[in-house]
């Protein structure tokens, strides 16, 4: 019986990775779009008077609401209140792997074409601007990377007493690959730069 229940526990979905739920959990867009016949990646400079990463480039999308049914519906929903596009101009192509850099944080991107993008009016408020990149550019460019050491660093209140070694724990590094694709005036990295990456690599 007690294995039987948990058997059917395993049957239904389970989440995606161990804290999934109580994750911060975001949703982007990478849009498609036509210009003069050829396809480009349009993406958004954030306003500069944002208090999280001003000036930075994203793609659409933002944290997930309690009252979005999925994370396809928060990327729509914040690609229409960001850009103005209305969602009967999207079209869903499919969804990639859901990118997580740390277990309290996930975002999940979606590749969609958006038709008349820039017969809109932007939300000045998150956007400076937006500007496109040529796919055909993107699958010719050879992105740089720059790694970034990361140390723990327990809190002063850490109970060393409960773990062996103690203090004298040694705490395991890691290293974040940070990818840059300068294109113009701009210059892409970050959190955007791994997805971007993400979806050339695949379409290669």
């Amino acid at each position: 019986m007690f294995l039987d229940r948990i058997k059917n526990e395993f049957i239904q979905n389970q989440p995606l990775f161990i804290g999934e739920d109580t994750a911060m959990r975001s949703a982007v867009l990478i849009p498609l779009v036509k210009v003069k016949e050829e396809w480009h990646v349009l993406f958004e400079v954030r306003s500069l008077t944002m208090r999280h990463q001003p000036g930075d480039i994203s793609f659409p999308g933002g944290r997930i609401d309690p009252t979005d049914a999925s994370p396809i519906d928060a990327a729509i929903r914040e690609t229409h209140e960001e850009l103005g596009i209305d969602p009967s101009e999207i079209t869903v192509i499919g969804q990639m792997s859901a990118f997580i850099p740390t277990s309290s944080f996930v975002v999940y991107p979606f590749v969609a074409t958006i038709d008349n993008h820039l017969a809109h009016s932007l939300n000045k408020d998150e956007v400076e601007e937006i500007f496109t990149i040529p796919v055909n550019w993107l699958l010719n460019y050879e992105p740089y990377l720059h790694k970034v050491p990361v140390q723990p660093m327990p809190l002063t209140d850490f109970p060393y007493e409960k773990i062996a070694n103690g203090d004298q724990y040694q705490w395991r590094s890691r290293v974040i690959e940070e990818w840059f694709y300068d294109y113009e005036q701009y210059t892409v990295w970050g959190l955007t730069a791994r997805i971007l990456k993400h979806f050339i690599d695949t379409i290669k």
